[in-house]
């Protein structure tokens, strides 16, 4: 019954994967024009919109388990601007982003892709383990799920390149943009993702190596984010 009721937390209206789309609506009405922040909210916005489509389709394996994934997952993105507004200390991966939200010299891709790097590489294994302990499963039987999650943001990445990338006078293979965004790779941040996540569940029983675990791999994806957020010339 405890897990019943706490499944329905995240398939109710507000709790569910349409109040997270409420909120990241509300949140993109209240960013500048250029806002770095801003600009990974329209970029996420638009990825949770198609796995709303993708549950209203049925193309979930386990839509219950989806939703509950999907929204522990945007929590945490959330969780981090809300700690920004009161002044207090998000988690490393996401300080570059909301350093340099509003540094000049970064491109609007990179701040989409730096905060993909963030929610990707330190947010996504966290949710994982977060739902496994929510539902009472392992990460196997949520697989199916972080596939169908990986393969929207996937083949949405192409798009959001195209959209945030320069015109094509600056699209050249020697300029800076193209050899810093050609570093980073969707496909191997899923992957390290789905790594992390079994790793920190096998954790579960260690606490204080798991702690040390994540606070290391909250670093690690910051310092990635930083380079990402690398201001170029124009």
């Amino acid at each position: 019954m405890a897990q019943l009721e706490r499944f329905a937390e995240f398939t109710g209206s507000a709790h569910g994967v349409d109040g997270v789309v409420t909120r990241m609506r509300a949140l993109g009405a209240g960013f500048p024009s250029g806002d770095g922040v801003g600009v990974f909210n329209r970029v996420y916005l638009s990825v949770t919109e198609e796995v709303v489509r993708h549950l209203d389709d049925g193309r979930f394996p386990d839509a219950g388990a989806a939703v509950t994934l999907d929204v522990l997952f945007a929590e945490r993105y959330l969780t981090a601007v809300e700690t920004v507004a009161a002044d207090r200390r998000p988690p490393a991966c996401w300080r570059p982003l909301f350093q340099l939200r509003r540094h000049p010299g970064v491109r609007p891709l990179q701040f989409a892709l730096a905060g993909i790097n963030a929610h990707i590489g330190h947010d996504l294994p966290l949710a994982v383990v977060d739902a496994c302990r929510t539902l009472g499963c392992e990460p196997a039987d949520l697989e199916d799920e972080f596939d169908r999650v990986g393969d929207i943001l996937v083949s949405l990445e192409e798009r959001i390149r195209e959209d945030l990338m320069p015109g094509p006078d600056l699209f050249q293979i020697a300029d800076p943009l193209t050899h810093l965004l050609g570093s980073w790779s969707l496909e191997r941040a899923r992957d390290s993702a789905w790594a992390t996540a079994l790793a920190l569940r096998a954790l579960r029983e260690l606490p204080a190596v798991a702690d040390e675990f994540q606070g290391r791999l909250d670093g690690a994806v910051g310092l990635v984010g930083r380079m990402l957020l690398t201001p170029l010339p124009d």
